[in-house]
């Protein structure tokens, strides 16, 4: 122990240090952009609305008010007589490690056990559920009004936590103390370093930048790129086995994220996995967009991205046709263009999956707060601004669907613990992002989103309207049960709206990432499947049979006796092209 009002020089040295990186923060903060500001604020239209609806309510229903008002001030009450019981009994009182069951994890440090922090906890937690009871009784909203409000009410007590402030978290007050202030110094470099990478915006490092490279420890299956153009690079992967499917199968990756989410590491690759189990795969690798692309739009993706490599891949192996898998928002440009191959008959697709797709937008869950004119306007507006949406502004806000998870959380580890950011490969992929082009972006958003036009039957390609009636080749899709992006049942509502005969559902446990990434050498999440015709997705799912293990074994069979015959690999045509090594030169683009 120091003698009392002795500071030690480590402690003089991380003060000082402090000193000098506020400075940088001052510097970086007074350099803002405001970019995700333009669509991550409710407008006042919306807030003119709740105030209103709430001025309504107190007066029609003052008793409502009244009522909760004195149920409030009597849990605030309980709560003092609780911590000054505590204050009496302590320590005996808190016994370290005793937590309630449903502990928010935010809190599991046996330090917010003790009186004074404990006392702090529980009124937040009485103030976040007053606030979230408040909103969720407000009469004469609508509904879509009601998510929204309920959504930035949500965001400001999850950013209000005692956890995420120095003065009132006492882990992080804890750890200052034992390391005499370095971790306070280590957070303020990591909060000065991302303030500074990211133009003033503040986007959490999630993972280690150097812990993993794309084409070195990532995405390392081994192919070649055989064929590119201005929009995507298509990859062949080398067969591993002695006999290969004769169908072969590629797979349309969503271009808002990069394709090797599905072939991070080997031993969760999800191409590595297919390729060994004797298929001919092509995967496409989009490029991504800078303010070149403004102008490259939906038509552009489904007839020169989505059909152009369907038709490339009949040509490299000479197959008259192939089978196909869309993933998010790949699944719904999949879609499109198998409406449209059937609509001007010229269809090569044998079977098609969809991984985690939407289809229908009638209601589209928690993605429907980023649905408001505040959020397309702004989204309107950065476009006229630079041509296309920038990846890294995106993903800040739909990671604010899971801010204690995907911010907060992260945030008090690096910026009020001192810690480096984790080496973890999922992490790494989810904070590389891609751009969207304008005119698609303004398309996806407006068109297919907000009027709904596929599904409807109104959209319009090239000439072409398309309908989900359209679409009766074979089909499988997998949905994940918690997902947080794209609800199951909103995304077996899509697939059950085309009119295939052949169809086939795997409810996968797990959320919008890790249940399709679950390989089978691993029994961590299990799936959902039923084969009998259901009135309702409930009840699909009350009667479906539960398997513990992954789902990719499952599809498989499927997807099996929809490939044709097995035959010798020196068998199967393939082209000579050859423009390199996957993973190609499209994956390392960054803007």
């Amino acid at each position: 122990m120091l003698p009392k009002n002795e500071k030690s020089e480590k402690f003089q040295d991380n003060l000082q240090k402090i000193e000098e990186l506020s400075k940088r923060l001052i510097e970086v903060l007074s350099n803002k952009s405001n970019e995700n500001q333009k669509f991550m604020q409710a407008d006042q239209e919306l807030m003119a609305r709740t105030g209103l609806a709430s001025l309504n309510d107190m007066v029609s229903n003052p008793s409502k008010l009244f009522e909760s008002q004195v149920s409030y001030w009597g849990q605030s009450l309980n709560l003092w007589m609780e911590a000054q019981k505590s204050l009496v009994d302590f320590p005996s009182s808190s016994e370290a490690g005793s937590k309630p069951a449903n502990q928010d994890k935010r809190f599991k440090n046996e330090l917010w056990d003790t009186p004074y922090f404990k006392l702090i906890k529980d009124h937040y937690f009485l103030n976040s559920q007053m606030i979230k009871n408040y909103f969720e009784n407000i009469e004469g909203l609508s509904n879509s009004d009601r998510k929204r409000i309920e959504f930035f009410s949500q965001q400001i007590t999850d950013m209000l936590s005692p956890a995420n402030f120095l003065a009132t978290n006492p882990e992080a007050l804890d750890k200052a103390m034992k390391t005499e202030g370095q971790s306070l110094v280590n957070g303020l470099e990591n909060l000065v370093r991302d303030l500074e990478k990211n133009n003033g915006d503040l986007q959490v490092t999630l993972c280690d930048p150097d812990a993993f490279k794309v084409g070195e420890n990532l995405a390392t299956t081994e192919g070649k790129v055989v064929f590119r153009n201005e929009l995507f690079e298509l990859l062949h992967y080398h067969p591993t086995t002695e006999k290969v499917k004769e169908v072969p199968l590629v797979i349309i990756p969503p271009w808002i994220n990069k394709y090797y989410i599905l072939d991070l590491r080997p031993d969760n690759s999800f191409i590595k996995w297919v390729v060994e189990q004797g298929y001919q795969l092509f995967v496409v690798s989009w490029v991504n967009p800078d303010s070149s692309h403004r102008d490259v739009g939906m038509d552009t993706y489904t007839l020169d991205g989505c059909i152009k490599a369907i038709d490339e891949v009949c040509n490299y192996t000479g197959s008259k046709e192939t089978n196909a898998i869309g993933y998010c928002i790949g699944g719904t440009l999949l879609a499109m263009a198998l409406a449209y191959m059937s609509k001007t008959k010229t269809n090569k697709v044998k079977s098609a999956t969809f991984f985690t797709t939407l289809i229908d937008f009638t209601d589209i869950g928690e993605l429907g707060i980023f649905l408001g004119d505040d959020f397309i306007n702004g989204v309107d507006e950065i476009l006229g601004e630079k041509g296309y949406l920038p990846g890294k502004s995106m993903a800040n806000a739909f990671s604010y669907l899971r801010a204690n998870d995907l911010v907060y959380g992260p945030a008090i580890r690096s910026y009020l613990l001192g810690e480096p950011p984790m080496a973890f490969d999922l992490l790494h992929w989810n904070g590389d992002s891609t751009n969207l082009p304008g005119r698609m972006a303004r398309e996806y958003f407006h068109d297919i989103i907000r009027e709904n036009l596929f599904t409807n039957g109104e959209y319009e390609l090239n000439g072409v309207k398309l309908s989900l009636e359209d679409i009766t080749v074979p089909l499988s899709a997998v949905a994940c049960e918690s997902d947080h992006l794209v609800d199951w049942k909103v995304s077996f509502n899509g697939i059950r709206m085309m009119k295939s005969r052949s169809k086939k559902l795997f409810l996968a446990e797990s959320g919008h990432v890790a249940g399709v990434v679950n390989p089978p050498t691993k029994i961590k999440y299990g799936h959902y499947t039923n084969d009998k015709n259901s009135s309702s997705l409930d009840e699909w799912k009350e009667k479906a049979e539960y398997h513990k293990e992954t789902w990719w074994p499952s599809w498989e069979k499927w997807l099996s006796t929809r490939s044709g015959k097995s035959l010798e690999v020196g068998a199967i045509k393939q082209g000579d092209s050859n423009l390199g090594p996957a993973p190609g030169t499209y994956i390392h683009m960054t803007i």
